[in-house]
């Protein structure tokens, strides 16, 4: 072979191996634009090189080749929301200290104002002769672990209040009731216990945030008589306080509806109705209907007490009426001092 023909073959194997570089050249970016995570590459001065499409999403722009320096993002700020500089971010700890940077938080800021938090892992390249040519990053959301590790606390803070809490009621319950036998006692205390179960329980159908007033009222009621009642009224949500509170106030009503009151006769119903005014007052109220005569009580007994402990706790105010019809209840409450954003 002359030396013109093998200066050709060369040639020709010189163009084929730049084709195929620059094929697989054209692989890897097709792969990196397919990419979710938004990754970018920059030269040794931390000049932004190379950005795929989801850094645009990520930035909320579109960074400048050879303008943009250290990273895609329009601002920057560490975790404890101190602004951070781009050349002191961890894309430019890399380039400076020709190491990979690892598990170092931080929050992007967009030029709409939207802020996103994110783990970069910023990783410098060298040639094959050990020399630094620029550096390649990833930039993971990690927002929504971020919001569910907050959600998580403050579901934890508030299973501990409501722990506190509950102890202090079923401390304030057995300081309260008082019995002549130790079955009344027990019988008290137990149906006293069961109430806040089952208010409990709604609490933590709600995830600990409301409770349908309805769904409160039916369970109270069912847990005195099937059917032999009648409610009305407008959505309202409780908050747990108010629900445990107003779910007290029911137990002991329904409690003396079934041994004095209206659900101790075959005929005897209870109605319970509330509506909102133009003021925000809600009227809420307990009617005993066909049951004996209604006659207020010569002593005031542990019930009482319960329902006064339970309707200063609501901030609320509450009315008696012993009529010949059946003993009629009226509590009046903001519906502000009621709702889960109180």
């Amino acid at each position: 072979m002359s030396d013109s023909a093998a200066g050709t073959a060369t040639i020709q194997i010189l163009h084929k191996a730049v084709d195929a570089f620059r094929r697989r050249e054209v692989n890897y970016r097709d792969i990196l634009e397919d990419l979710p995570a938004a990754i970018y590459t920059t030269d040794t001065e931390g000049r932004i090189t190379y950005f795929n499409q989801a850094c645009i999403a990520f930035s909320g722009r579109t960074p400048v080749l050879g303008d943009d320096q250290w990273c895609v993002t329009w601002k920057l700020y560490t975790v404890q929301g101190e602004r951070l500089p781009h050349d002191q971010c961890p894309m430019a700890a890399a380039l400076k200290e020709r190491r990979p940077v690892r598990g170092v938080e931080a929050v992007a800021e967009r030029p709409d104002g939207s802020r996103i938090a994110f783990l970069p892992y910023p990783t410098p390249i060298f040639d094959e002769a050990g020399e630094l040519i620029g550096a390649v990053n990833m930039l993971v959301d990690i927002s929504e672990q971020k919001e569910a590790q907050t959600r998580l606390a403050l579901m934890t803070r508030e299973l501990d209040h409501r722990a506190n809490n509950l102890l202090a009621v079923m401390q304030g319950v057995l300081r309260l009731t008082k019995a002549e036998t130790l079955d009344e006692y027990r019988s008290a205390v137990e149906g006293r216990f069961a109430s806040l179960a089952r208010a409990n329980s709604l609490i933590a159908e709600g995830r600990w945030t409301a409770v349908d007033l309805r769904t409160l009222v039916e369970e109270e009621l069912h847990a005195f008589t099937d059917g032999r009642f009648a409610i009305a009224g407008p959505p309202i949500e409780l908050r747990p306080a108010s629900a445990q509170s107003l779910g007290m106030v029911l137990h002991e009503l329904g409690t003396n509806a079934v041994k004095y009151g209206a659900l101790s006769a075959r005929a005897g119903e209870v109605g319970v109705r509330w509506d909102v005014d133009e003021n925000g007052t809600m009227m809420f109220v307990w009617q005993e209907t066909g049951g004996p005569p209604s006659s207020e009580p010569a002593h005031k007994g542990t019930g009482t007490a319960v329902i006064a402990g339970a309707v200063r706790q609501l901030g609320a105010e509450m009315f008696r009426d012993w009529t010949s019809e059946g003993l009629r209840c009226t509590l009046l409450c903001g519906v502000a001092n009621l709702s889960p954003s109180a």
